[in-house]
């Protein structure tokens, strides 16, 4: 550390920082032999459509999360889709989500007619701030979408206390966080419904696919109904006589992605171990620097789907640009969330979503133009994502802290760097 303190940094004409290749400890996903044999199976097996892995993969997550019920789809936003159908979203009911999130986990809702209704986020753990759902919620207002957002669970207690105080159904998008429990329980069983995502950048990847998860066997059956044909005759509800219909969609995952779901599943723990790991050590490294690292409280065990950092502009001479450049310089790989805030959107401000007016009742057909979340956009505005490190540590951990501190310790003769010249 004393030792990176006087280097120059290379914005400064300095060496960079960061000399080792990011491909070791940043290649993802973990793909092995067992996943290539896994594939193998079910080529030889013959049965690329139905095959019973389908259902081995559903038991597993089943067991994974705590849930009674579990229905594999063919991606997370089938099974969003499924989630707010089968809640029984009508047209004009409205849905408190949040914008700093992936837009599967509120588009789908728009082909029910339901109304998405944008709220804040909260500092501590970026999810959906409870002070503002609350703020939100009419008498149209029918359900909660909670996204644990890059891996942190949200703030549940006040969210469960919201969704029994106003009868509302909580669903919870747990793509972000494999892995990672609350209280003890597992993210995955904390929604009325639970979906996780198992693309592949997600913590137990599958390639595409996504899980429904519900312990209430209507919602379950309502799910089958809606997009798994094969299922509805073993429905025990009188249910079975859409058998030859369906309800017009089909989201069944693919057998080869179910089995490479499978064994990422087995191996989560082993790589979130390492991950988790990896990225303790570059928080604890760069927390004094006027970084906020989002550092779970103790009743939480987070996971890292992507490894995101607050510049904390008060404790800055650089504004965050600058500090951005100055780290780049150094080598290091940085930039921005992978998510633009949904309600700054032209989907939603040039009022695109009125493609879906049919769905839509017309006295309730929402606007967004004037929507503004300001304390979510300031926050939005000073994230930075840094690598997740999945991969084993070859020392490249150690660069990144001394390319912070580099920056860090010469941050007025970088800031002089960029003024202008007088002539």
């Amino acid at each position: 550390m004393n030792s990176a303190k006087n280097q120059l940094p290379a914005i400064l004409g300095g060496r960079p920082s960061i000399t080792l290749d990011h491909q070791r400890s940043n290649t993802w996903p973990n793909l092995s032999q067992e996943d290539e044999d896994a594939v193998i199976k079910i080529l030889r097996d013959g049965n690329i459509s139905t095959h019973p892995v389908i259902r081995e993969l559903e038991n597993d997550y089943a067991e994974f999360s705590g849930r009674k019920y579990a229905l594999a789809h063919n991606n997370g936003t089938s099974a969003l889709l499924a989630a707010f159908f089968a809640i029984g979203l009508k047209s004009g009911d409205e849905v408190i989500v949040p914008s700093a999130t992936f837009w599967a986990s509120v588009l789908p809702m728009l082909w029910l007619g339901a109304v998405p209704v944008f709220c804040e986020s909260e500092m501590d753990r970026l999810g959906p701030d409870p002070v503002d759902i609350e703020r939100k919620i009419t008498t149209r207002t029918k359900a909660i979408v909670v996204v644990h957002l890059w891996g942190l669970p949200c703030k549940m207690s006040e969210i469960f206390a919201i969704a029994r105080k106003y009868n509302l159904k909580i669903i919870e998008d747990a793509s972000h966080v494999h892995g990672a429990l609350w209280h003890k329980r597992p993210c995955g069983s904390l929604g009325d419904i639970s979906v996780f995502s198992l693309q592949g950048d997600k913590l137990a990847p599958a390639g595409e696919g996504g899980m429904f998860l519900c312990d209430n066997y209507k919602y379950f059956e309502r799910a089958v109904c809606l997009g798994d044909i094969t299922r509805i005759m073993e429905l025990e509800t009188p249910a079975r006589r859409f058998a030859a219909t369906s309800f017009g969609i089909k989201t069944r995952i693919a057998p080869v992605s179910a089995a490479i779901g499978r064994n990422q599943l087995k191996n989560l723990k082993r790589n979130n171990r390492i991950r988790n790991q990896n990225i303790d050590k570059l928080s604890k490294g760069i927390m004094e620097f006027g970084f906020h690292t989002f550092p779970a409280p103790n009743h939480i065990e987070r996971v890292y789907f992507e490894f995101i950092i607050y510049f904390d502009s008060n404790k800055h001479l650089l504004d965050i640009e600058q500090f951005v450049l100055a780290l780049k310089k150094e080598g290091c790989v940085i930039n921005c969330p992978r998510y633009p805030l949904l309600h700054q959107q032209p989907f939603f401000k040039e009022n695109q979503f009125l493609e879906f007016s049919n769905f839509f009742n017309q006295e309730n057909t929402p606007t967004y133009k004037e929507v503004s979340l300001p304390f979510t956009e300031r926050i939005n505005n000073n994230l930075l994502r840094l690598p997740s490190f999945p991969g084993a540590d070859d020392g490249i951990i150690e660069q990144y802290i001394n390319a912070f501190t580099k920056i860090y310790y010469h941050e007025e003769e970088i800031f002089s760097y960029f003024q202008p010249v007088e002539t």
